[in-house]
């Protein structure tokens, strides 16, 4: 019996598939094709609204910084409106944030923060996926700098640090899914999450160590050896 199942087994593996399996096949692959174009097209969408907007504007550090979040937050909604795509749009309006602050020679490493910080409140305030959000965030920004020729280990840190900052004012629940889905996850830059991350609690197991080891020898050898004196006399 055990014979024919694996039998069985192997064979399946190697056969080709039927027309319902190509119809599925290729079914996802188009989709997916599609989803590829859509995360493009609102990279460029982003990216051109942001660096026009800020060439009108002379593109000042404080507008930058506004006109992140208000392009976090129209995306937001639109995924709202739609019902879905939060997660994977998110990856590509960070992007795009990143690479038009980028084109009229703005400080990219100021709005990632800002980027990922509005993504994970907006995340938030519609009850979506906090630290899946985070991380396609963080995602998007490590994706805009690494084509841009910047410092990605610095964006990524920033990024965290704002997914972190973003979180605390949610919750400490928050704060755990943040920092547990961004140690697993950021690429290439585990060491720049590791050193921001753990911080807090590395902290916690030093201090008893050295508090138990002076106290046992010496005072009382001290208190026994003039005991000891007092019943000689």
């Amino acid at each position: 019996m055990v014979i024919e199942e694996g039998e069985k087994g192997g064979p399946g593996i190697s056969e080709p598939i039927g027309k319902a399996g190509t119809t599925v096949k290729d079914g996802i692959v188009s989709s997916l094709k599609g989803i590829n174009e859509i995360e493009a097209e609102i990279v460029s969408l982003v990216r051109n609204t942001v660096s026009q907007t800020l060439r009108a504007t002379g593109g000042v550090a404080g507008e930058a910084i506004g006109l992140t979040r208000d392009v976090v937050k129209g995306a937001i909604q639109a995924t709202e409106e739609v019902g879905t795509g939060l997660v994977m749009s998110t990856r590509s309006v960070a992007k795009g944030v990143i690479m038009g602050v980028g084109d009229v020679g703005g400080d990219a490493m100021s709005v990632a923060g800002q980027t990922v910080k509005a993504a994970v409140s907006g995340a938030a305030e519609i009850g979506a996926d906090i630290g899946l959000v985070a991380r396609s965030a963080v995602d998007g920004v490590v994706d805009a700098v690494k084509e841009t020729g910047g410092n990605v280990e610095k964006a990524a840190g920033v990024a965290v640090t704002g997914a972190i900052e973003a979180a605390g004012s949610i919750g400490q629940t928050a704060v755990r899914t943040v920092k547990d889905i961004l140690l697993g996850v950021v690429e290439g830059v585990k060491e720049v999450a590791n050193a921001a991350l753990p911080r807090s609690g590395a902290s916690v197991p030093a201090p008893p160590s050295p508090a138990k080891s002076p106290a046992p020898a010496e005072p009382l050898e001290s208190s026994t050896v003039p005991k000891g004196r007092i019943r000689s006399k």
